[in-house]
């Protein structure tokens, strides 16, 4: 009991910061989730020292494109798909699954890699051995857990739920990322 009054203030100010600066919170969350994400990465795989570069293009990612992308994203598919539809979640996931998601996947490692310091064509590189095994496993490990947050999560909370689940996904990439630079050393 004595937690709980502290967790619910913290989690009444973060829900007055979503509803009041809902981009400003989504930005902040995700930043500090892929830090985290990313920080637990190199954890997990045994690093010695901690790759300050990779964690600061983690946290930049996430702070300038991580919680806005997404944000505008769900904000788009509630204006273009409305509940009154027929089939609404089906329509939702395709578009976020097969439109959104392939973007989305390319686009976060290309900048990655950018935000690392890796050049244009390195990072170009790098996108095209990662591009398929990171949007397959997407497509395989991730599209029920969007079909859930689609369906059961409000709208306002999407992006939470999905850089939640970024944490998760951080990691996945930060080890495929490492795993491919092992392999072209």
């Amino acid at each position: 009991m004595v937690l709980s009054k502290p967790l619910f203030n913290a989690l009444g100010f973060y829900f007055e910061q979503l509803f009041n600066h809902p981009i400003r919170t989504k930005a902040i969350t995700c930043c500090v989730i892929a830090t985290a994400g990313n920080y637990a990465s190199q954890c997990i795989s045994g690093n010695k020292v901690l790759n300050q570069h990779s964690l600061l293009a983690y946290g930049i990612f996430g702070l300038l494109f991580g919680g806005t992308i997404p944000h505008y994203f769900y904000a788009w598919l509630e204006r273009v798909v409305p509940e009154e539809a027929a089939f609404p979640i089906a329509k939702k996931l395709f578009l976020e699954r097969l439109i959104y998601s392939p973007l989305y996947q390319a686009f976060t490692l290309y900048v990655l890699a950018r935000l690392e310091g890796k050049s244009h064509e390195g990072a170009l590189d790098q996108l095209q051995s990662l591009y398929w095994s990171v949007l397959s496993s997407s497509w395989k490990y991730l599209t029920v857990i969007h079909l859930l947050n689609l369906s059961v999560v409000p709208p306002m909370l999407r992006v939470f739920i999905i850089n939640l689940v970024g944490f998760f996904w951080t990691i996945y990439i930060a080890n495929k990322r490492r795993q491919q630079a092992k392999r072209d050393k």
